[in-house]
């Protein structure tokens, strides 16, 4: 199937959401693999269009992927990426003990610190961070998935306010304390969840178990990431993150 005036071609379908699906494409022209989300528009959601411009808003920073097209025909939106490989969850699955070791998860965590960093300095949170939304390009981590994130500063570009929320933000596994209570999210919110997925790496699957199910068990964990965890929950909810102190943390 064509799109895009035949420039891109949709191949094998590589995932699916609740409200579209990803295949794998090509650039007709160039060669070039590539990405391609498509969206039906009688959903009439328009969440493509939007995540298409969060992704230019974030252009330039290493780790997010470039969008190197967006537009529709009769039936369908479609945004078309950067093509990437494996996800982290991915990488996991392929670890016959399913965990990663300590000076690995380190080195995954302080890369996605510093993406986290320069996303958030630019007004934004995610607010749904776990493995599957970390994909990898060789030794690079990507930052995916920018449906559920917002901006925490209003419009005289002051942090908004704590609130309560309809619902839980996120995915259950991964998301902070805060998600569960349903208050609103703000970045200290984006790096809990990444310290309970940097556990989770650490884990076997029955401990993995009983921490999220206990909201974390300290004694389970190494002291690193447990030193990691407690730095993110004292933060308050409009309180700038020190980064370069939670990176010192999981050297």
């Amino acid at each position: 199937m064509f799109i895009a005036y035949e420039k891109y071609y949709l191949q094998e379908k590589v995932g699916e959401g609740t409200f579209g699906q990803v295949f794998k494409g090509i650039n007709t022209r160039t060669k070039e693999p590539v990405a391609i989300k498509v969206e039906p528009i009688i959903y009439n959601l328009k969440l493509l269009k939007n995540e298409t411009k969060i992704y230019q808003f974030l252009r330039g920073i290493k780790g997010i992927p470039e969008v190197k097209w967006f537009g529709k025909d009769e039936t369908n939106y479609y945004m078309v990426m950067d093509l990437l490989s494996f996800s982290l969850e991915d990488k996991l699955k392929e670890k016959k003990e399913k965990k990663f070791s300590l000076q690995l998860t380190c080195q995954i965590g302080r890369q996605i610190l510093n993406i986290l960093e320069k996303v958030h300095n630019k007004g934004i949170i995610h607010r749904d961070i776990k493995p599957d939304n970390f994909l990898l390009q060789g030794n690079e981590i990507y930052l995916i998935d920018f449906g559920f994130c917002k901006s925490y500063l209003d419009v005289n570009q002051q942090h908004m306010e704590s609130k309560a929320t309809a619902g839980l933000i996120g995915s259950p596994k991964f998301a902070s304390i805060n998600a569960h209570n349903h208050t609103e999210l703000s970045r200290r919110d984006d790096l809990e969840s990444l310290a309970y997925m940097l556990s989770y790496f650490t884990l076997s699957y029955m401990e993995a178990t009983v921490l999220f199910k206990s909201n974390i068990l300290p004694n389970l964990l190494p002291e690193k990431l447990c030193q990691f965890l407690e730095e993110i929950r004292n933060l308050h909810f409009e309180e700038t993150p020190d980064y370069d102190l939670l990176r010192d943390i999981i050297k």
